[in-house]
């Protein structure tokens, strides 16, 4: 068992089998599996457990209370099992290992003094038998890792001298891999948190889309988000995105184009130009990533994204769909039919080039289930020969976390790689009592029209008597503006969801702007009020005309809304 050819063939297995994994309890595990039986009977390795959670070792000496974790065991039981987190007793060769980083041979006798330091421990090696002991630390660069012992049992010679050699060489290789380990623990730790906080906590659910995202995630981190975005109008962009990569650097991109994709949300963009922006950002990062030093990793890993942006509308119950580099979506609809949307794909987000990003508006049912998913379950779930569609297509009526919960459950009883997501989403439509709806003449007769129809719709709501007067004041403004600079056909629109949303629209693209007026002039001060009164306005474009929109914060009911006759809604 210790002889020179067999002490150097040891060495030569722990280093080729030793160090292939990027855990550290799997190295501890490598190392148990070589050694024992070759070089010792049982072999315990503990390990800092600071180490095992990525963190930097402390420094030399070790404290006494610094708590170690059982990583790996092979041979006859010990005192505690393997995960068991425990500090090291005063007085005995572990720790005494740990304060000096030297190696000891121990032998094992009724009246040493160290056994009664640590009675679980001495208990442990009686009933094992054991009659000779190798304790070694497992360091590199002055730092403590942990420490291995080594035990043979009476049926083999006791340790020599030489073989405590012998031990520190193999705990010098195995310090090395498992410091590999804790670097890449760490890595994928901070990769993991960067991740996980930057996605939303859970999912912003909607008045009128029910939500249930499945995220899979690859153990290593990647840069696949999810998003509902609340916009005016009681409309919510439904967004999937996917970042290529893994680890640090596809979570913080991931993390840019999120922030930059709802800064573009909050513009109430149409999705094609929203896409269009969003892919000047992915330009810009790639520039970046393309303009680092040669030798840095990230020069050589190309920049590639994919997005997909679902706006849908719960009064018009439409929904316009871009995509860049991303599958189409699926609508699965009411009478349990099922459809891939016929968006035009857009290229992957980054590419030079100037390809549109085309978007497609589609009528969808109240009650439509929409799935939007990475190109990860391309082939699972959403094409039509998928194997796992049928799952997919029997959403229907069912429970949206059902469905969610039935594909989550096929996903991971087979053998998958890499991150998954996919966000479903059921429709519902707002209540046409919640809407007010009129068609204004192009005179100044209309201003007074619709403050009268938005006076009589308030109350019916129960809108409280400021909010309303806020509501008639804004209602003017934007009336007013639209005669004055716009061109027929005038439409007002009044939303009653959790806000409170006035929209005027007319056939003229032109943008609005706010003006300060000289204390002398007469007009100029619309869009100033409004802007001072809403908590939010801007402009919506669309291919005949545009929309200006202010929003107001939820409003208390004086009393419960009073639901208008449905025939008296357009006119």
């Amino acid at each position: 068992m210790t002889g020179l050819l067999n002490r150097l063939a040891l060495l030569e297995a722990v280093r080729t089998r030793v160090g292939h994994r990027q855990n550290v309890a799997a190295v501890c595990r490598e190392l148990v599996e070589v050694v024992v039986p070759s070089f010792a009977d049982t072999t315990d390795v503990e390990v800092l457990d600071d180490v095992v959670r990525g963190e930097e070792p402390p420094t030399v000496p070790v404290p006494r209370d610094v708590p170690l974790r059982r990583a790996a065991l092979r041979g006859r039981s010990c005192a505690q099992p393997v995960g068991d987190v425990h500090p090291l007793s005063a007085g005995t060769p572990f720790s005494d290992v740990l304060s000096d980083l030297r190696p000891r041979l121990v032998p094992l006798e009724e009246d040493s003094p160290w056994l009664a330091a640590d009675p679980a421990r001495a208990h442990a090696v009686r009933r094992s038998g054991a009659h000779s002991l190798i304790v070694a630390p497992l360091v590199l660069r002055g730092q403590a890792l942990g420490v291995v012992s080594f035990y043979r049992n009476p049926r083999h010679d006791p340790f020599e001298r030489d073989d405590v050699a012998v031990a520190s060489a193999i705990c010098a290789h195995a310090a090395l891999c498992i410091n590999n380990a804790r670097q890449y623990m760490r890595e994928w730790i901070i990769a993991s948190t960067v991740q996980r906080r930057l996605l939303p906590q859970r999912p912003d659910q909607q008045p009128t889309v029910e939500l249930a995202p499945l995220h899979l995630p690859d153990p290593e981190g990647g840069g696949a988000w999810y998003d509902a975005i609340a916009l005016p109008g009681a409309r919510t962009a439904l967004v999937v995105g996917d970042v290529a990569g893994r680890g640090i650097a596809a979570a913080t991109t991931m993390g840019l184009l999120r922030t930059a994709l709802h800064t573009l949300a909050a513009l109430d963009l149409q999705p094609d130009e929203l896409m269009a922006r969003l892919n000047d950002t992915a330009t810009r990062l790639a520039a970046e990533r393309a303009a680092l030093p040669a030798e840095d990793p990230m020069h050589v890993e190309p920049f590639t994204a994919g997005c997909a942006v679902a706006i849908y509308d719960p009064v018009e119950l439409t929904c316009t769909v871009a995509r860049a580099g991303m599958p189409e979506p699926v609508a699965v609809f009411p009478d349990g039919t099922s459809a891939p949307l016929p968006v035009p794909p857009g290229p992957p987000l980054g590419e030079s080039g100037t390809a549109p990003f085309p978007a497609t508006v589609v009528s969808l049912p109240a009650g439509s289930t929409l799935a939007v998913g990475t190109n990860a379950l391309l082939h699972e779930v959403l094409a039509a020969s998928a194997p796992l569609r049928p799952l997919l297509d029997g959403a229907g009526a069912r429970p949206l976390p059902s469905v969610r919960d039935g594909i989550a459950g096929a996903l991971t009883e087979g053998r998958r790689t890499g991150e998954q997501l996919i966000l479903l989403a059921r429709t519902k439509a707002l209540p046409t009592g919640q809407v007010l709806t009129r068609t204004l003449p192009a005179g100044p007769e209309a201003a007074p029209m619709a403050r009268q129809a938005a006076r009589h719709r308030l109350k019916d709501w129960g809108v409280d008597a400021e909010t309303a007067y806020t509501t008639e004041l804004i209602v003017s403004e934007l009336v007013g503006n639209a005669v004055r600079y716009g061109s027929p056909p005038v439409q007002l629109r009044l939303i009653h969801d959790r806000t409170l949303t006035c929209e005027v629209g007319d056939a003229t693209a032109s943008a609005p702007r706010v003006k300060h007026a000289r204390t002398i002039d007469e007009t100029g001060r619309g869009l100033f009020i409004i802007a001072s009164l809403a908590d939010q306005w801007g402009t919506r474009y669309q291919p005949q005309g545009k929309t200006v929109w202010a929003r107001q914060s939820p409003c208390t009911p004086t009393r419960p809304p009073h639901t208008p006759d449905p025939a008296g809604m357009d006119e």
